[in-house]
């Protein structure tokens, strides 16, 4: 689904909350929100500001992360700092500079099935969905070498399951939802220091919560669109990258003796989450 369909959803969407006095008058079924639909939803996600986040390493790989990584002489080696989000170059940043580019925020789009009910003004039922956003979370490390080592992840795909709870006046339903999600995240590492090895590790799939809230307007007697408000979150706290000697002397502070076996990263921000705000259409039997 490309940015101009996107826009088109949410216009479809503002034109009907502009035809609702028109919609009411057309339908006139005692339960408009019952039944089975179809649908697909689309728009724009947002990361929160993952200020702060650093990369953690485990100097003897005993599985605790909070070491200091030193040189022989014994410095930190990490003394220039951290940024989150991707290097724009082997320096690190000044205070206030632009040495890192910001987390990737960009558009996604899903297919929905689901099955409400309707009571009187209650609504309750169940919705899935399946789809992808194409943002991208990434942290950076610098070292006095100099060099950038940066971890990112973004999503392959997310699946949901959540439960759904609104009222109806006449042919508009105010909603809440919520439920669980599923979602394989891809996870990469790069670094302008390529003498050292690096291996990635950790399981990709993911549970995780999504939840939010939204409005759905019947345009006819099978037609409704919407806008919606989604909060996404999963605990990504297993992704791992083993550093080892390479072909770098072993005098490098990843291989330092006693603990010659090399570093791992992991990312100080277990938590992969987004925003998402996005138009609805959906058509319902």
């Amino acid at each position: 689904m490309t940015k101009t369909m996107m826009v088109a959803l949410a216009g479809a969407a503002t034109l009907g909350f502009a035809a609702m006095p028109v919609a009411a008058q057309e339908i006139t079924e005692d339960a408009p929100f019952s039944g089975i639909y179809f649908g697909a939803a689309g728009g724009y996600d947002v990361q929160p500001n993952d200020e702060g986040s650093s990369i953690l390493f485990d100097r003897n790989l005993d599985g605790r992360f909070g070491d200091a990584v030193t040189t022989a002489a014994g410095a930190n080696a990490f003394s220039p700092g951290f940024c989150n989000g991707a290097a724009r170059s082997s320096t690190a940043p000044a205070v206030g500079g632009r040495g890192c580019r910001n987390d990737k925020d960009n558009t996604a789009y899903y297919a929905r099935v689901g099955i409400d009910q309707q009571r009187g003004n209650i609504v309750v039922g169940v919705v899935g969905e399946f789809g992808k956003s194409n943002i991208r979370d990434s942290v950076t490390a610098f070292s006095t070498t100099p060099a950038f080592y940066t971890m990112t992840r973004d999503l392959a795909w997310e699946a949901s399951i959540r439960g759904r709870a609104g009222y109806a006046v006449n042919t508009t339903l105010f909603y809440g939802t919520f439920g669980a999600g599923y979602a394989r995240i891809n996870r990469d590492f790069y670094s302008s220091n390529t003498a050292n090895a690096y291996a990635q590790s950790g399981k990709k799939n993911q549970f995780g919560i999504t939840g939010g809230g939204g409005i759905e307007q019947k345009l006819g007697k099978n037609i409704s669109v919407g806008m919606e408000y989604m909060f996404h979150q999963y605990q990504d706290d297993d992704a791992r990258v083993l550093v080892t000697r390479g072909t770098q002397p072993a005098t490098n502070p990843f291989v330092l003796a006693p603990n010659t076996a090399g570093t791992a990263f992991k990312r100080s921000d277990d938590n992969f989450r987004w925003h998402s705000l996005r138009g609805t259409v959906a058509f319902r039997f």
